[in-house]
């Protein structure tokens, strides 16, 4: 009969467990009996405490995957609650170990966080508070048994009874004391995350922290928001603690009070994509801080990847040429401005360029490739600059390119030949002689002058020419129900759907005009306000994003996109499409074919023969173009000027603003600049792709 089992295997099997029974004896031998007492020192000597793991922020990049914000690790410094507080020292050597490391931490240049709402200096007064400051500052209150309407002064006698802060102490000093332990006891009256005492300070820092063999301290490992640019940071924005409004939002999401959210831009516009979700650790160390095990309850999911519609390379050179004329344009300014004081001829100074923008747009897809605005900041130094970016004149936090509104001039020309057409009450071949004054209203008192007497001309020659009187007439003729219909399907007036904060601006109609002037013309519109209208000015405020939008409607045959500004979304590994991108047409004008190309002629005469042909002279690109001036309320016309390319097969849209620009053409410079590097980068791409290819 044969045998179930062989002799062999149960001899292999017994040497198996033979084997597994001497390695759990040497094991527990070692753990017990040679490192037993070593153990026992780490078991009796730990310090084991639960932690929030913040989760890392998504990174942000732009069309091509160039990184433009990502994290790094930095060093926060926690206060040691068990050493400073229960170790055994007294009172004063509590105070003063908190004033020496504040000290030191600004001595190498870092700071520590100061949650305490009151002044840094006497007399004693509360500062506007947020939510979270609020509720630490009133739970605080009710702890120490003192009305929520105490006065900062009642608070700051308190807390220097409280806290035990020797008279010895200056008044600053005993601020200082008191902001740290109140930033500690508030934790203990409500359970919330751990006060992070300093942020992101410098190793220079922690030694001589350690070399004055202070206790009390620990340092954690963080994340920090890095910035990899330093262009597009009205788009980008930053990130900072919640606002009263932001809390009531993000607690229904599961954010504790002291989150971090985004601000503004980007950061704030794709929260949900961006942040991601903290975790929980069990953290076991030894006194000396080193740790020895890390257990995760909950393990931090990272926040997902953002891809913007941005190629930051054309933002970069959009910046420098804005930056660059303005600068050169103003300094220019300044020195006829002199020249004129000197000679007493105050009527011929001149106003700075104040402010101005880059729209770029895809004309086939509608995606902002450059949104730039001056004048701009640094988001590396933006919370030490922010006081003085704050009280600048020049408003340089404002977003022109979203939120500017402008008379666009002339560039809205297009528009009225656009609305006149469509709704035929204009054709290609018709001729509208202009003798340099449309005098229909001489009789009324209203008798507008056009720039020249230029005879003759067709709608295209009239867009050429930027021709006043042509677009009296035919602003006239068509009146402006129909003039603010076509400008709203053009995208005029109209939000473009970015997801930054923008302006929705307005073209100029009876019903904005009344509600600027209530019962002050009687809801009056003269003929003299549809004129106006026609020319790109009268009360029509536009923002230079829907400028570029509409060059690009212009440039499609009326096609108008929405303008999202995020192109796609990837997770945290990039190992998976979260978000995908699809051009979204938001309306449509539709015309023949060769009625475009009236337009199309006409914007291309612009820079062949018409207002911009010398400042296109010799320029390698096909363009077609628009300029536009418009009075403000300086000194100094504001100037536009809008263009796409190639003229042939249209790309890109391209919208200039310039405030106290005084006159469009001159704008054609940066729109060269934005061009020339578009077209380069494209060439360069290509010929890398043939050269790979041939490699191949």
């Amino acid at each position: 009969m044969r045998k179930l089992v062989s002799t062999g295997r149960l001899i292999f099997l017994g040497i198996m467990v033979l084997a597994v029974l001497v390695t759990f004896f040497v094991t527990l031998y070692k753990l017990q009996i040679v490192e037993g007492n070593r153990n026992y020192e780490l078991s009796t000597h730990s310090i084991v405490s639960e932690e929030d793991i913040v989760a890392a922020r998504g990174n942000i990049m732009d069309r091509y995957g160039r990184l433009l914000v990502s994290n790094r690790n930095c060093n926060n410094l926690l206060i040691d609650v068990d050493e400073l507080f229960y170790s055994g020292l007294d009172v004063n050597d509590i105070n003063a170990t908190i004033l020496q490391m504040c000290r030191i931490i600004t001595a190498n240049g870092d700071s520590y966080n100061d949650e305490l709402p009151i002044s840094k200096t006497t007399p004693w007064e509360f500062e506007p508070m947020s939510v979270w400051q609020s509720t630490l500052m009133n739970a605080w209150l009710r702890e120490n048994d003192l009305p929520e309407n105490a006065t900062a002064t009642e608070v700051m006698a308190m807390m220097r009874t409280r806290y035990e802060i020797d008279g010895n102490y200056t008044a600053d000093e005993m601020r200082i004391i008191a902001a740290v332990r109140y930033a500690v006891n508030v934790r203990y009256v409500i359970a919330t995350a751990d006060y992070i005492f300093a942020q992101d300070v410098s190793i220079n820092t922690i030694t001589s922290l350690m070399e004055a063999d202070l206790p009390g301290f620990e340092v954690q490992v963080s994340y920090l928001r890095e910035y990899n640019t330093s262009y597009a940071p009205h788009i980008l924005g930053y990130t900072g603690a919640m606002n009263d409004t932001q809390y009531e939002h993000y607690k229904e999401l599961g954010y504790p009070m002291n989150a971090t959210v985004g601000q503004a831009g980007v950061e704030a516009a794709f929260e949900e994509y961006l942040h991601g979700t903290d975790g929980k650790a069990r953290i076991t160390s030894t006194q000396e801080g080193i740790v020895t095990s890390t257990v995760y309850s909950q393990i931090p999911q990272p926040g997902n990847n953002i891809y913007l519609t941005i190629d930051i390379e054309l933002q970069g050179a959009a910046e420098a040429a804005l930056a660059s004329y303005i600068e050169e344009a103003n300094a220019s300014t300044e020195d006829r401005n002199a020249m004129y004081r000197q000679r007493a001829e105050f009527d011929k100074i001149r106003d700075l360029i104040s402010g101005g923008a880059v729209a770029v747009i895809d004309v086939d897809t509608g995606e902002p490739l450059c949104l730039a605005s001056w004048p701009t900041f640094d988001l590396a130094t933006f919370w030490q600059d922010f006081a003085a970016l704050s009280e600048d004149e020049n408003t340089p936090l404002m977003n022109r390119a979203l939120q500017g509104l402008y008379s666009p001039g002339s560039t809205f020309k297009p528009c009225v030949a656009v609305a006149a057409m469509a709704e035929e009450m204009l054709s290609g071949g018709e001729e509208i002689f202009c003798t340099g004054i449309f005098d229909k209203y001489r009789d009324a008192g209203y008798a507008p002058r056009c720039t020249g007497a230029h005879g003759a001309l067709t709608v295209s020659d009239a867009i050429s020419y930027s021709c006043n009187y042509f677009f009296f007439t035919v602003g006239d003729r068509i009146q402006i129900d129909r003039i603010d219909k076509y400008a709203s399907l053009l995208g005029l007036g109209e939000k473009t759907g970015i997801e930054l904060y923008e302006e929705a601006g307005h073209v100029a109609s009876p019903e904005y005009k009344a509600s600027l002037w209530p019962g002050q013309w009687d809801g009056s519109w003269f003929s003299a306000d549809t004129l106006l209208t026609a020319i790109g000015q009268s009360v029509t405020g536009i923002t230079p994003i829907q400028l570029a939008r509409y060059c690009a409607a212009l440039a499609n045959n009326g096609t108008t996109y929405g303008c999202s500004i995020l192109k796609s979304v990837s997770s945290y590994d990039y190992s998976k499409s979260i978000y995908e991108r699809e051009p979204e047409i938001v309306s449509q004008v539709e015309m023949e074919p060769y009625i475009w190309d009236l337009i199309h002629t006409g914007m291309r005469g612009v820079v062949t023969k018409g207002t911009a042909v010398t400042q296109f002279y010799g320029f390698p690109y096909s363009v077609a173009a628009k300029t536009g001036t418009t009075e403000s309320n300086s000194t100094t016309n504001d100037a536009f000027f809008i263009c796409y390319a190639p003229y042939e097969d249209p790309e890109i849209a391209v919208a200039v603003a310039l405030e106290n620009g005084v006159f469009g053409n001159r704008l054609a410079a940066i729109a060269q600049d934005v061009l020339r590097y578009y077209f380069e980068f494209k060439e360069s791409t290509q010929e890398t792709e043939r050269e790979l290819t041939l490699l191949h």
